[in-house]
C-alpha cells in the first residue's frame, strides 16, 4: 500500500545516540498503513517532495510511532531543513539488501570477523555497508573496511569501533 502525507522536519536535541539527528516523524496511523501490526524497523521507498528514495529505514520510537532520519546529503538535495514541511509518498520496500562486495571479499580472510558480521541483525549489516559505500575516496573506503573488519574480529559494536579509533589518534 502507498501512503501520501505531509510532515515537518524535526531535530533531536539531547536524545542519546540520536542527538542532533534531523528526522521526519511517521505517526502510528501511517506506519500501520505501510506495515500493519509491525513494531520493528522496516524499509520504505517512494519520494520526499519530488526526490526518489529507496531502502530508507523507518525506526520505531516505542509508542507505535516511527521516525525517518534525513541526513545532510538528502536535506541538501531537497533544499529543506529543520522546521520545513515535506511531502512524502511512501510504500514498503521489499528489495533485497546488498552488502558491500569489497567488505565481503575482505572478510573471506578473517572467518571470525565474518561469523560475527553474519550474526548481526540485517539492519546493522546494512548500516556498515552503507557507511563503507558512502566513502568519497578509495582510501577512505579501504580505511573503513579495515576498521570494520578489525572491529568484527574483536566483536565490537559500531560505536565501540568509532570510540576506539578516536582514542588511537
Amino acid at each position: 500500500m502507498m501512503v501520501s502525507f505531509k510532515a515537518t522536519l524535526l531535530k533531536f536535541d539531547e536524545q542519546g545516540e540520536k542527538t542532533g539527528w534531523t528526522y521526519i516523524p511517521i505517526p502510528q496511523k501511517i506506519a500501520r498503513q505501510l506495515k500493519p501490526d509491525n513494531k520493528k524497523s522496516f524499509r520504505v521507498k517512494g519520494k520526499i517532495d519530488e526526490h526518489p528514495i529507496k531502502s530508507v529505514a523507518l525506526l520505531p520510537m516505542g509508542d507505535g510511532d516511527f521516525i525517518m532520519a534525513v541526513n545532510a546529503g538528502l536535506r541538501k538535495t531537497i533544499m529543506k531543513r529543520k522546521g520545513d514541511t515535506v511531502k512524502l509518498i511512501l510504500e514498503t520496500d521489499h528489495a533485497a539488501l546488498k552488502i558491500s562486495p569489497e567488505l565481503l571479499a575482505c572478510m573471506e580472510d578473517d572467518p571470525g570477523a565474518l561469523a560475527y558480521f553474519n550474526k548481526l541483525p540485517g539492519s546493522h549489516r546494512q548500516y556498515y555497508s552503507k557507511w563503507i559505500e558512502a566513502a568519497k575516496t578509495e582510501a577512505t573506503k579501504t580505511k573503513r573496511i579495515a576498521l570494520a573488519i578489525n572491529a568484527f574480529s574483536k566483536k565490537m559494536s559500531f560505536s565501540q569501533m568509532m570510540q576506539a579509533q578516536k582514542k588511537a589518534y
